[in-house]
């Protein structure tokens, strides 16, 4: 899913553990990171994950013209056989638009074209100022209803739309690698992907895990978790220009454009990464009705506003003191 667009800009790196626990590695264009507690475990961590980073982006991708998601777009309204993987990632997807009415929205793909982002994230900052496009009509918020899916691994994407699986693919593929470490596997671990954060096989013990806005910066939290997922939405990190004016990449379904940034950035926690990344690019979207949204659904979360500002919500983990091991430095995704 190299390039992946509209959900979240994630932050969030374990810390606190030796070199010979843990390793980055570069994944959907941005970064991989897995921990683990045994040094014998690292190598078929490792070697897993990046095994479901490599399925997930050929099927997943927006910017592959061979990828499934690819030729499911060509061909709106018709079926289109395509890997069962992607028809998973896709029932997620609309899962979570069904759990936030619409607001996370897997249909964007063409009003994100028309603001500009129309490849890959590295080349299109090559590129500097973008110019116009023609604007594409906006789906309704419901109109993700009307993708088919069917479990001989197909997919019907509706009429007048492109799917687009930013706003989940990367939380996603994390809490499919989780379960695979759990299958094959059975130790604990942590994988990250683009941030997007999710424990596997838990053991009862805390992990510390970094949190930031930008890269190279150091950490602007670090949390302990002890299982299930943490995810960051942020509007800072991927920008670009368009006809003189600065976009960013967490889109208002309902207006086709960049949300309102009255938050510039809000981490969440959740049984599953999905769910984590799902509440806050909901967030974002929402702007002053976030914290509200929030709290109705007891996520915790921690809310910056533009002003730098900081909201606490729901039972946000309390910091953790860092341990003096080494550790990677917290770096945003910013595919």
């Amino acid at each position: 899913m190299t390039g992946s667009t509209t959900g979240s800009t994630t932050t969030g790196s374990v810390t606190g553990v030796g070199p010979a626990l843990h390793r980055r590695f570069d994944a959907f264009g941005s970064y991989g990171h897995v921990a683990v507690r045994r040094p014998s475990d690292l190598a078929p961590v490792l070697a897993l994950v990046q095994r479901v980073v490599a399925d997930v982006d050929a099927t997943c991708s927006r910017f592959r013209d061979d990828s499934d998601l690819a030729r499911a777009n060509r061909r709106p309204g018709r079926w289109t056989t395509v890997d069962p993987l992607l028809v998973a990632a896709v029932d997620a997807a609309c899962g979570a638009a069904a759990a936030t009415d619409g607001l996370v929205h897997p249909l964007l793909g063409r009003p994100l074209v028309t603001l500009g982002y129309d490849r890959d994230f590295d080349e299109l900052a090559r590129r500097g100022d973008v110019p116009g496009i023609e604007e594409a009509p906006v789906p309704d918020t419901d109109a993700w209803r009307a993708i088919g899916l069917d479990t001989e691994g197909r997919i019907r994407v509706p009429l007048g739309t492109a799917l687009d699986l930013g706003a989940t693919g990367k939380a996603w593929a994390a809490d499919v690698a989780a379960h695979a470490i759990e299958e094959e596997l059975g130790c604990p671990a942590l994988v990250s992907l683009g941030g997007d954060l999710r424990i596997a096989t838990p053991d009862g013990g805390p992990w510390q895990v970094a949190v930031s806005e930008r890269p190279g910066q150091g950490p602007d939290t670090i949390v302990a978790i002890t299982e299930g997922g943490l995810a960051t939405s942020s509007t800072r990190v991927r920008r670009w220009t368009a006809d003189g004016v600065e976009r960013h990449h967490v889109v208002d379904p309902r207006t086709g454009r960049p949300a309102t940034e009255v938050w510039r950035t809000v981490t969440a926690v959740a049984p599953t990464a999905t769910g984590a990344n799902t509440a806050t690019t909901a967030a974002v979207v929402l702007g002053h009705d976030a914290d509200a949204w929030l709290t109705e659904r007891t996520v915790p979360a921690r809310l910056v506003a533009a002003d730098g500002s900081v909201v606490l919500l729901g039972g946000w983990p309390a910091d953790a003191v860092p341990s003096p091991a080494p550790a990677p430095t917290a770096t945003p995704e910013a595919s």
